[in-house]
């Protein structure tokens, strides 16, 4: 009993004998644990920022520049509709002309027998008239006069020229022939004048060579004689 008294009297005069401002570090624990909360209740600064605002003057360059934008794009698709047409176009004309130059070609052969054609006199190709059969004569066989065979040969070139003139026209190869008309130079081609009272100068009068259409578009001018003015 007398050593705990002792010790309480001790502990008492230790605690008197410390300086002011100096605490034991019992007494400091209560005091962090109550300052603690304090710092944690103070209200934290607001870290939100307000939205930006867009001037109104960017808004209306964005709307000129989307305005742009979209003015090319059409533009650029009403060219790239016309060039698929022009293309087209193109194409068509390219199948329809491909035989220009062979068809050219074949305009000697139609010139050739279509003088073959005329050298030959209408009245050669009417066929002469048999003379009356003899009951006398043992029965011959009829003979082809040499008429005979002219006809026959006038009436195979005939064919084969109709024949190609059907051909060429299945392809757009079409004749004409303008005599009677006035002359066009786009379409005709003037060989010799002359002078035609009963003529309107400038008509044609003679077609020497017919001329070649194929589609709308001239294959070979005609070639042709032209009356002009009386002296």
């Amino acid at each position: 009993m007398l050593a705990r008294h002792s010790l309480r009297v001790l502990t008492r005069q230790s605690h008197r004998s410390l300086p002011l401002g100096i605490r034991h570090l019992s007494d400091d624990k209560p005091n962090l644990e109550q300052s603690q909360p304090a710092q944690d209740a103070q209200p934290q600064p607001e870290t939100d920022i307000p939205p930006q605002t867009v001037p109104l003057e960017q808004l209306k360059a964005k709307e000129a520049e989307v305005a742009d934008v979209t003015n090319r794009l059409r533009y650029l698709q009403a060219d790239f509709v016309n060039l698929q047409r022009n293309a087209a176009r193109e194409k068509d004309q390219q199948r329809d002309f491909a035989i220009s130059r062979f068809a050219g070609d074949l305009l000697g052969v139609v010139d050739v027998l279509s003088l073959a054609l005329k050298s030959v006199p209408t009245s050669h190709l009417n066929p002469p008239s048999a003379p009356p059969p003899n009951s006398s004569d043992a029965p011959t066989p009829p003979q082809k006069s040499a008429q005979d065979h002219l006809i026959e040969l006038h009436n195979g070139v005939q064919m084969t020229h109709r024949l190609l003139l059907s051909v060429l026209a299945t392809y757009g190869v079409k004749p004409f022939d303008p005599t009677g008309e006035k002359f066009d130079p786009n379409r005709h081609e003037a060989l010799y004048q002359a002078p035609m009272p009963e003529k309107e100068p400038g008509t044609v009068i003679d077609c020497q060579k017919i001329g070649f259409m194929i589609k709308d578009r001239l294959l070979r001018a005609a070639q042709v004689g032209v009356a002009q003015d009386a002296p």
